[in-house]
């Protein structure tokens, strides 16, 4: 059964077990802006590093569940749906697990993505990525096929707790979109080839499994921060 979406061009998937933690660990690169003051450098590097933290939520000392995915991805909502607010409820709230989500927009099957994921990443500058994120799952089968995509988001975030001044100065300058790439392709280097693809406690899970296959992951990756975090006895 397909739980994946793929880009038509797929190269072979190489997972790499001891990659992926560090997947979520500190901002993600961007490229440097041309001509710019050190005082505008610094301000855009602070905005990209909101960005970054407004993406992940959850107890710090919780494992962590990365979320490689792709907001036009049927899949990827399908597990949104069904999967992702169990895990909310079980791991997250109950401080067990962070839960970071990463872009992987796959414009050679999803065209309308990238500005979807451009988006979410402003308004995760102001720490509105999840409701954002909620909206354009929620609304995927109206979005998917529009023509003209920028002026469908302008009018969905006039609908949402979000500073939209703010949000289209973000958007204005493009400064979230080698945040994005950088995304990708530290992604790529891993060996994701799809969406969803989820790293928990380091390890690769691929596709829109049942909430059980992630609960078993889960509990087998507190199980090993708990054996790794004990004192170990002398012999």
């Amino acid at each position: 059964m397909n739980t994946s979406c793929r880009p038509i061009a797929l190269a072979a998937l190489l997972v790499a077990l001891a990659a992926p933690a560090a997947i979520a660990q500190g901002p993600t690169p961007a490229r440097p802006t041309a001509a710019a003051t050190p005082a505008e450098k610094a301000a855009r590097a602070a905005r990209i590093a909101r960005a970054d933290r407004g993406r992940i939520r959850g107890a710090q000392n919780g494992v962590w569940v990365v979320v490689i995915s792709d907001f036009q991805c049927p899949f990827c909502k399908k597990w949104h749906d069904e999967t992702g607010s169990l895990i909310e409820r079980d791991y997250v709230r109950t401080g067990k697990a962070q839960i970071a989500y990463i872009n992987y927009p796959i414009a050679s099957i999803h065209p309308n993505s990238f500005a979807t994921h451009e988006v979410a990443m402003c308004a995760a500058e102001q720490e509105r990525f999840f409701p954002v994120a909620e909206a354009l799952f929620k609304k995927q089968e109206e979005w998917k096929g529009v023509r003209d995509i920028n002026a469908y988001l302008d009018a969905m975030v006039r609908t949402l707790p979000i500073d939209r001044a703010r949000l289209q100065s973000c958007l204005a300058s493009g400064e979230m979109r080698a945040l994005i790439e950088a995304d990708m392709e530290r992604s790529k280097k891993m060996g994701v080839g799809s969406t969803p693809t989820f790293l928990i406690g380091g390890k690769m899970l691929i596709g829109a499994q049942p909430y059980e296959a992630f609960k078993q992951a889960i509990d087998a990756a507190i199980a090993a921060a708990a054996v790794a975090a004990s004192p170990r006895r002398a012999p």
